[in-house]
């Protein structure tokens, strides 16, 4: 098939408007992104969409309207709260979702008993609209689960010779799609966040819910907006989220290999980079967002680390297309501590924190704030209410005595770490240094976890921790077990833990290294 390239001059426009009209495919531009338009009255030419695209058949459409009009026909009924956001939005950047009537094909609904309605604000897309003469319905126009197409270059990269036409409009003036909102149950709900914001809809109707599937990885089992159930905006690379504030994002990506930054303007990155608006304007990283994916692709890029936008107003919208593009893989620098380190002794925990300080992380080790902590005035008060004033001795805690009574007991043991925990925690988190490991035996139980973006354990098996621990601390193989014997089970750190190393001699750096490109 031949893909019919028209301008938006009214004779291109009613031309296309009758290949609408006939059962055809054509894509054209609205202010969001380009769109792959059919009749929505017609079911074959619906389905003609799912064809070309590679799109799932339970993702449904939106249907584009010309006319505030013609939406009664389109819907059982339209509720109140939505009729007031037709009259002070239409055209917009906003779908309505509301309950269907019986003139809406299966296909377009994909099974639901809702449909997805919107007015463009775009003149080539209202003109296109008016010029068929009938609803289009209409998914953004590119393969499916790819970056949106915000210019007509893109739509023909992707589905040039697999739709009839389009109407080459320019480059769309927002950049992402449209704000959907569910009008179909008791609550009024965020499907997906676009450029008519939460804050704006809630001055017109009152409270609004934003659905957790809009920046989390949640499993639906039917997809009540596009957007929804499957990976989307995705170029081929690999792209990672990364959160946090400017200096941070710099020393992070600057210290990486191989890879690309995606960034704002003004960003001092080092690394091969692709900007993707100005900090602090969530209008121009959503105009810009979708073509700086697809230009990551023109260059090679493997690996995307991108700095993350506000997540707020129209940065919401942002962060949902750009978090999908990443399969949900974030980095959170603003955590106080990038890897947690723990494991049973004698598994060689000492050997990846020293691997980890040489490759440039700052090293937070909690036996050395647990040793500062147990002197401060008001832990040694603590203790001495706990286990009694005879612990002190000459303003310091005598280690021993104090061992033998909170370790007499299991209620003992934790009156003792309900002390010292958050101590140590308090402090670690003080004395952390961007990019920082948690170095602790007792991460867990502690909360320390919480506070980390992953968690490494480090094992190895029991008769080579049996022989370093008597190697390490000169004692007898009974010592040893008695020491091993109580701590958690190998089980324990392993399904608390998001990565481990097998310390056993062999590929350790490659698996920390393997660790670090995975994860962070």
């Amino acid at each position: 098939m031949e893909t019919l390239v028209l301008s938006n001059s009214k004779s291109d426009i009613e031309k296309a408007g009758e290949i609408i009209r006939h059962g055809g495919l054509v894509a054209f531009p609205t202010e969001t992104v380009y769109g792959l338009g059919a009749n929505a009255f017609d079911e074959n030419a619906v389905k003609s969409i799912f064809k070309a695209k590679g799109r799932p058949g339970d993702n449904p459409l939106i249907v584009h309207v010309a006319k505030k009009e013609t939406i009664k026909e389109l819907v059982s009924e339209i509720p109140p709260k939505a009729q007031a956001l037709i009259d002070a939005f239409f055209p917009a950047p906003l779908t309505v979702i509301m309950k269907k009537s019986g003139k809406i094909p299966e296909s377009v609904s994909a099974g639901l008993d809702t449909v997805g309605v919107r007015m463009p604000q775009n003149e080539t897309a209202a003109a296109l609209i008016a010029a068929a003469g009938v609803p289009i319905a209409a998914p953004s126009a590119n393969k499916s689960g790819r970056p949106s197409p915000t210019g007509a270059g893109y739509v023909m990269q992707d589905l040039g010779g697999k739709i009839d036409a389009l109407i080459d409009g320019g480059a769309c003036s927002v950049g992402v799609e449209s704000t959907v909102i569910s009008m179909a149950g008791d609550v009024p709900v965020i499907l997906r966040p676009g450029a008519v914001t939460q804050e704006q809809i809630e001055k017109v109707i009152g409270p609004v819910e934003l659905s957790k599937g809009a920046f989390e990885n949640i499993a639906v089992e039917k997809a009540q907006s596009p957007g929804m159930k499957y990976k989307h905006y995705a170029p081929q690379a690999m792209v990672v989220v990364v959160k946090g504030g400017r200096d941070k994002f710099e020393k992070f990506v600057n210290s990486k290999k191989n890879v690309f930054a995606l960034c704002f303007e003004g960003d001092n990155i080092k690394i091969p980079k692709v900007t993707y608006g100005a900090e602090g304007s969530d209008e121009s990283q959503a105009k810009n967002l979708f073509a700086a994916l697809r230009r990551l692709d023109e260059l090679g890029a493997k690996k995307v680390y991108a700095r993350s936008p506000s997540g707020s107003g129209v940065g919401a919208a942002v962060y949902n297309r750009l978090i999908r593009a990443a399969a949900f893989r974030t980095v959170d620098l603003e955590k106080p501590f990038l890897i947690g380190l723990t494991g049973q002794t004698g598994a060689g925990k000492a050997y990846v924190g020293q691997y980890l300080k040489e490759l440039g992380y700052n090293i937070a080790d909690a036996d050395y704030y647990s040793k500062i902590v147990i002197e401060n005035r008001e832990i040694l008060e603590k203790l001495a209410a706990a286990f009694g004033s005879d612990i002190i001795k000459n303003g310091a805690a005598d280690r021993q005595l104090l061992a033998k009574r909170a370790f007499s007991s299991a209620e003992n043991t934790a009156t003792l770490n309900a002390i010292m925990h958050p101590a140590v925690l308090n402090a670690a988190v003080k004395g952390a240094a961007f990019p920082c490991v948690f170095d602790a035996p007792l991460l867990f139980e502690c909360g320390g976890d919480r506070l980390c973006e992953i968690t490494v354990c480090v094992t190895a098996d029991e008769k080579t921790r049996l022989s370093r621990i008597m190697q390490r601390d000169k004692i007898s193989a009974a010592q040893a077990k008695l020491r091993m014997q109580a701590q958690h089970s190998e089980e324990f750190y392993l399904k608390k833990s998001d990565c481990v190393v097998i310390n056993d001699g062999r590929n350790i750096k490659i698996q920390i290294d393997n660790i670090l490109e995975e994860r962070l």
